[in-house]
């Protein structure tokens, strides 16, 4: 199997992109169902968190993580792109490529709005992307009828089969983030939305801003898909989400968002008061630092 072989294709637009990186090909097959069968264990919940570059994947693998998944926003703002941006795919997987050559466990990605607008376009995106080792996509729905989803998914699983990647895609409906519709016909909507992108090809149900019990019990048991949920303050306990059948937690932005204060703080720390300390206090063993870096 060669991943890079692709022809064009005049339904879905896809065209051939040069590797950017020399895979293994099996390797990739091999993360691709390790990741699936994370979602598949009963009563362990996979905890997600998230990194926007090498540096921070690695030292997020050094905890134990299981996977890890990006944010486009967090990519976006990597490569100094306002989060609503277009990067080009070659970009993107350059990015991508940096993460993968170094990590060991399975990366997933969020593919919002699929790094652009051109439907033409997404086959060659997302094929960018599998070349670059991703496992796993996020695509959402966000303010879009849901058949504009289930197409993505389509497409997706299309992309994926024809490159021999058992893509783990993971359809993430906005009824609650967003706010769609009358709050007490959310749950249901919220439902046949999964329903549908399930029939489309859809691995798993992702579904931020939802935290009521009774309606997270519902949706496990209606949708039949993995079902993931974004870290909350609002969450029952990690207990309770195990007892609701929830299969996969992720982080929200939140440290990202720390670990920018820090650094600020860290710089104005040593600008303002020219003091050489702040750079010095609760560092990180440096030796320890390089080794997670070493080949």
């Amino acid at each position: 199997m060669t991943l890079h072989n692709f022809t064009r294709n005049a339904d879905y637009g896809y065209v051939v992109v040069p590797k950017l990186q020399p895979k293994d090909d099996n390797r990739m097959v091999d993360l691709a169902e390790q990741f699936h069968s994370l979602h598949k264990r009963r009563g362990i919940i996979l905890m997600l968190a998230i990194a926007w570059d090498a540096r921070r994947a690695k030292t997020i693998e050094d905890t134990g993580a299981e996977a890890i998944a990006t944010t486009s926003a967090g990519i976006s703002r990597a490569l100094g792109y306002r989060k609503d941006a277009m990067i080009p795919a070659q970009i993107l997987g350059e990015a991508v490529t940096q993460i993968t050559k170094i990590i060991r466990i399975p990366l997933s990605i969020e593919f919002e709005t699929s790094y652009t607008n051109d439907r033409a376009q997404f086959g060659e995106t997302l094929k960018t992307a599998i070349d670059s080792g991703v496992v796993g996509v996020n695509i959402e729905d966000g303010l879009f009828p849901p058949s504009a989803l289930a197409k993505k998914i389509e497409r997706a699983r299309h992309t994926s089969e024809a490159l021999g990647i058992n893509l783990f895609i993971n359809a993430r409906t906005d009824v609650y983030l967003a706010k769609i519709g009358d709050p007490d016909e959310r749950l249901m909507e919220a439902i046949k939305r999964g329903l549908r992108y399930r029939e489309a090809g859809a691995d798993g149900i992702f579904v931020p801003g939802l935290a009521d019990p009774a309606s997270i019990g519902a949706i496990v048991e209606q949708v039949k898909l993995p079902v993931n949920i974004l870290a909350a303050s609002d969450l029952p306990p990690i207990a309770e989400l195990r007892r609701l059948g929830v299969r996969r937690l992720s982080s929200n932005q939140e440290a990202p968002r720390e670990i920018l204060a820090a650094v600020k703080g860290v710089g104005e720390g040593f600008i303002v008061p020219r003091e050489t300390n702040p750079l010095l206090e609760e560092s990180r063993n440096h030796g320890h630092i390089q080794n997670l870096f070493s080949p």
